[in-house]
C-alpha cells in the first residue's frame, strides 16, 4: 500500500558516503512504493540469466504474487552507491560509471528471464534514469536526471506516468544525410516483413518533394492531408491514414499496413520561414504521431535527405534512427557520422528525454567482394581515427555505430548487410514490396528486422 513519503527527509537521511546497501534501503525501496509497487510486488537480487539485477518489480495479477513466483518482471533496477570504498560514484551521463551502469541495465533487460520487462532504471539516489525496452532495443525513456529536494517529486511523478502509460510502438526513422542509399526501399520492405511477423505497422512518408514511398505503393493523398494537420489542430491526423492492401492467392483483399502518405501541400513548408509557420516547429510531427504509439507495434518514418525541417522533424519524432549506407558510397559513410555527431545531439538537446538513439549502420544493396570490403573498411577507419596525444585511436564514441562487434581482443569489423538483389529495385513498378514477392528478398529483410528489432 502506498504511503505518503517526505522526500526531503529521505534525501537528508542518506549519507554523502552511502554505499549501495544504504541507497537500496533508504531510497530505492521507498521509490518503488512511490511508483505504486507494494512490498510483495518487488524482489531483490533477481536472477536475470545474465547476472542478478538489484531489484525487479511487477504488479500482482490473478493471484500471482511476484515476490513468490519471481517470474515475468516488468521493471528491473541497477543500484549504485554514492561511493564505493573511497571512490565517489558519478552516474552523470557520459561518465565511465554511467556507461557501465547503462551497459548492465541493457544486459539485464535483454536477458533470458526478462523477456517481459519493458522498463529498466539506474540510480544511486543522486542521479536517476529510466530506460525502455522494445524487442531487442533498449533506449532512454528519460534523460539522466540529477535529483534534488526541489525536483524529486516531479521526477517521480514523471517516471510513474511513463510506467503507467506504456507505449506499444517503436518509432523508427530511416535516415541518412546522403541520398541514393535506399531509404524508401528499406522502409517499405521493413514494413512488409514486420507485418508478416504479425506486427501492426504505420508508415509515414514525410518527403515533401519526391514522395517516392507513396508513389511506389500506388497511394494518393486523401481529403485530410498531413500538411494540413501540421497547422490545423482541429483536424484529426487519424483521417490521413490510408490502408495498403493486397490481394491474396484467393483474390481476397488483405490489409498489409497503414500509411500516412506524402502530399503536395508539404512543399509549402520548404521556405526559409517554414518552421515559424508551424506551432512548436519540428516538434509538431512527434506530437501528431503520439496518438498512435499505443496502437501500433512499429511506426516507420521515411525521411528526406539534407538537414531540413522535414528530416529534423522525422528524427525528432523517432525513438531510433536506422541508417542505410552503401559500401561503395563513401559519402553515405561520412554522412552517417555527421548524423551521429552533429544532428542527434542537436535533437537530444531539444527533446530532453535522452532520445533518439542511432543504431549501427548497415550496408544496403551490397555486392560483396574482397576488394570492396577492404576499401569500405579503410574508409571507415579513416572516419573513426582520432588523435589522442601522440597516438591515433579509434573514436570510442563512433566505433559502436560502424563496427559494433569490434573489441581490442576481437578485431571484428562485421557490418550487417542487405545483399544486392535485382528484384528489390524493380519492385516499385509493381506497386508491391519486394519482400512480399520473392522469397530471397523476404529472407534479406527478415534478417534485417531480426538484426535490429526482433528476436529470432
Amino acid at each position: 500500500m502506498m504511503t505518503t513519503i517526505n522526500w526531503n527527509q529521505v534525501l537528508d537521511s542518506i549519507s554523502d558516503n552511502a554505499e549501495e546497501p544504504e541507497v537500496e534501503d533508504r531510497f530505492v525501496k521507498l521509490l518503488l512504493n512511490a511508483l505504486g509497487f507494494s512490498s510483495d510486488e518487488w524482489v531483490q537480487q533477481f536472477k536475470t540469466g545474465k547476472g542478478p539485477a538489484d531489484f525487479a518489480a511487477r504488479k500482482n495479477h490473478d493471484g500471482d504474487k511476484f515476490s513468490v513466483s519471481k517470474i515475468n518482471p516488468n521493471l528491473v533496477i541497477e543500484v549504485k552507491g554514492r561511493v564505493s570504498g573511497k571512490a565517489i560514484i558519478n552516474l552523470a551521463e557520459g561518465t565511465p560509471m554511467y556507461k557501465k551502469a547503462k551497459e548492465q541495465i541493457t544486459g539485464y533487460l535483454l536477458a533470458p528471464k526478462c523477456q517481459t520487462s519493458q522498463w529498466g532504471m539506474i540510480t544511486n539516489s543522486t542521479d536517476i534514469q529510466l530506460f525502455r525496452r522494445h524487442g531487442k532495443i533498449v533506449l532512454p525513456a528519460t534523460n539522466c536526471m540529477r535529483i534534488t529536494k526541489d525536483n524529486i517529486s516531479d521526477i517521480i511523478t514523471r517516471i510513474k506516468k511513463l510506467l503507467d502509460n506504456q507505449p506499444k510502438a517503436l518509432t523508427i526513422c530511416i535516415y541518412n544525410d546522403k541520398g541514393g542509399v535506399g531509404k524508401t526501399t528499406t522502409t517499405i520492405n521493413l514494413a512488409a516483413i514486420l507485418r508478416q511477423q504479425q506486427k501492426k505497422v504505420l508508415v509515414v512518408d514525410f518527403d515533401p518533394q519526391q514522395g517516392d514511398l507513396t508513389d511506389s505503393l500506388g497511394l494518393q493523398e486523401g481529403k485530410v492531408k498531413l500538411s494540413d494537420c501540421l497547422t490545423d489542430p482541429a483536424l484529426n491526423v487519424k483521417d490521413t491514414i490510408q490502408a495498403f492492401n493486397l490481394n491474396n492467392k484467393a483474390g481476397q483483399l488483405v490489409k498489409m499496413f497503414d500509411v500516412i502518405p506524402s502530399d503536395s501541400g508539404l512543399s509549402k513548408f520548404m521556405g526559409y520561414d517554414y518552421e515559424a509557420r508551424i506551432e512548436k516547429g519540428s516538434a509538431r510531427l512527434r506530437d501528431l504521431l503520439d496518438i498512435f504509439v499505443r496502437h501500433y507495434d512499429y511506426i516507420l518514418i521515411d525521411a528526406p535527405t539534407n538537414w531540413t525541417f522535414f528530416s529534423k522533424s522525422s528524427v525528432r519524432a523517432a525513438d531510433v534512427i536506422l541508417m542505410p549506407t552503401e559500401h561503395n558510397n563513401f559519402s553515405s559513410l561520412k554522412n552517417a557520422a555527421k548524423v551521429i555527431k552533429d544532428f542527434l545531439p542537436e535533437v537530444k538537446k531539444l527533446r530532453q528525454d535522452g532520445g533518439p538513439i542511432a543504431l549501427p549502420i548497415f550496408f544496403n544493396r551490397h555486392k560483396e567482394t574482397e576488394a570492396s570490403i577492404k576499401r569500405a573498411n579503410a574508409e571507415i577507419k579513416a572516419i573513426l581515427t582520432v588523435k589522442k596525444g601522440e597516438n591515433d585511436i579509434l573514436d570510442p564514441n563512433l566505433l559502436p555505430y560502424y563496427w559494433p562487434k569490434y573489441t581490442k581482443v576481437a578485431n571484428d569489423k562485421t557490418i550487417f548487410t542487405v545483399r544486392e538483389y535485382e528484384v528489390v529495385s524493380s519492385a516499385a513498378f509493381s506497386r508491391k514490396p519486394a519482400a512480399l514477392q520473392h522469397k530471397k528478398a523476404a529472407e534479406y529483410y527478415l534478417k534485417l528486422a531480426q538484426e535490429y528489432f526482433l528476436y529470432e
